[in-house]
């Protein structure tokens, strides 16, 4: 979607948006819309809207009234998001080409204004280019929003914010794609097309480089798939030369059968998106390089196919991991932790990161514990934790500290090996974060982020339609702008 700012409406853009608080009526609007607004009992709460048509100045205007809710809620941004997001949900597939967003009587900050913008143009995204049989009624029109009356500071407001809403489609786009187009070679190159003249560096391994290096754990991972694995770390250097870099890790599984520990059928299908993690840290460093921020971080995404055929690794089989930590493979499905393990192993040894966070779909259970409205975050440091907490708060990437301690160890130590890839029945979520953090060395700062839950949506969400949501981009930068850049 593009975003226009402009002194007035153009004479041919019909549509035109306000965005309107709580029992506030808009001056100015003409008593047939204000009686159309009381008999649609149009209160102006989050999201609502209300259409009607005017003619002003010899034309007929189609004209929409969103509702942001209380001026003074605490959610002020949110729901100016969520007011956005309803306009882009209802004119998305009107037929409508153009909107003009009239603020000029909104009272709105330049924050705040830019906040309908981003709901805007996030909720507009679609992936379509599969469907080929849409009725003209179907099809997105929306194409272009045309500020008028935009409040000091929104322009420059917006222009930093259209960076990660980038970043956003980005990772939405990745999710999306079939594993028949996206797997770990294809995803390299997508994101060696993306990133050209963003000034960010590229490092890829090959499965020989790997190899060499002893990433045993990952390279099991792959053993039954005919699709190479990858490793891609994309570095950014934005900051003090001799800064040691944050350090972003996404398990990037592009089709998780299960393996040999096949999973139901029915939906399998999903597993596309088993790549969520490696997804999120794309599309935020994509985010991160796009706005040019002020620091050093690097993203290294671990990238695998896990198919069962001949070659398959199989429950019981011993794997050695780059760190030279013996694994057995109890459950060939619980294969993101193995994939993480060389991943972080490399990452620590690569670039000696001040701080690391990973972010994996990685458990079902913490989607037990805590359903599709939080992530759940496992970290050997509180400051890193309370950090993640209050930038998840802050953009809608809800996050909820899970607990991690030596008590778990136990339930991972193997008999024939220095540990398990799965504990027991219970505490799915927390063991799998015990086995990661016996790869993390030397007392670095460490959060593991299991976004199973969040990065794919069966209903439309705040900024989302049903399908992949974007989730931990907006999360990473925000992280970055209040902890590191700010």
């Amino acid at each position: 979607m593009q975003i226009q700012f402009s002194q007035s409406r153009p004479q041919d853009v019909r549509l035109v948006a306000q965005v309107t608080d709580k029992g506030k009526v808009p001056a100015g609007l003409e008593k047939s819309l204000v009686e159309g607004m009381e008999t649609a009992r149009f209160k102006g709460t989050v999201g609502q809207v209300f259409e009607g048509f005017v003619e002003r100045g010899g034309q007929v205007l189609r004209l929409a009234l969103a509702g942001a809710g209380d001026r003074n809620d605490e959610a002020r941004l949110a729901n100016l998001e969520k007011a956005g997001a309803a306009l882009a949900a209802k004119y998305q597939a009107s037929g409508a080409v153009e909107l003009a967003l009239d603020l000029s009587d909104s009272g709105l900050s330049g924050e705040e204004a830019a906040c309908v913008l981003l709901g805007l143009r996030l909720r507009n995204w679609r992936y379509d280019i599969y469907r080929t049989k849409m009725k003209d009624e179907q099809k997105i029109t929306l194409a272009k929003v045309i500020v008028i009356g935009a409040p000091e500071g929104a322009e420059a407001a917006w222009e930093d914010m259209a960076h990660v809403a980038t970043g956003v489609e980005f990772t939405r786009e990745l999710i999306t794609e079939p594993a028949n187009i996206l797997y770990p070679e294809s995803f390299v190159a997508r994101c060696q097309d993306r990133f050209a003249g963003t000034g960010v560096e590229l490092v890829v391994l090959d499965e020989a480089e790997m190899e060499r290096l002893g990433m045993g754990s990952l390279l099991g991972v792959g053993l039954g798939s005919e699709r190479e694995s990858r490793i891609l770390a994309i570095r950014w250097n934005g900051g003090a030369p001799d800064a040691a870099p944050t350090a972003f890790v996404g398990k990037g599984v592009t089709f998780d059968t299960g393996g040999i520990s096949i999973k139901p059928g029915p939906g399998m299908e999903d597993m596309k998106w088993d790549m969520g993690g490696a997804g999120a840290v794309a599309g935020a460093m994509l985010a991160l390089a796009s706005r040019k921020a002020k620091v050093n971080v690097v993203g290294v995404m671990g990238l695998v196919e896990n198919m069962p055929d001949g070659k398959a690794q199989r429950p019981g089989d011993v794997v050695t991991s780059m760190s030279g930590q013996t694994i057995e493979v109890l459950n060939t499905d619980a294969e993101g932790r193995l994939v993480l393990a060389d991943a972080l192993h490399w990452t620590q040894e690569e670039f000696q990161p001040a701080r690391i966070i990973d972010f994996a779909t990685l458990t079902g259970a913490i989607i037990v514990a805590l359903g599709n409205e939080f992530a759940g975050v496992f970290s050997n440091d509180d400051q890193l934790a309370q950090d993640l907490h209050a930038a998840g708060e802050a953009t809608g990437d809800r996050n909820w500290r899970m607990p991690i301690a030596p008590a778990y160890d136990k339930l991972i130590n193997s008999p024939i090996a220095d540990m398990k890839n799965i504990g027991g029945k219970g505490a799915g979520s927390i063991t799998a974060a015990q086995f990661l953090q016996r790869f993390i060395s030397n007392g670095t700062p460490w959060a593991h982020v299991d976004v199973a839950g969040m990065v794919w949506s069966d209903k439309p969400g705040r900024t989302w339609g049903k399908g992949a949501t974007g989730y931990g981009v907006r999360l990473i930068d925000r992280f970055v702008r209040d902890t590191l850049e700010g």
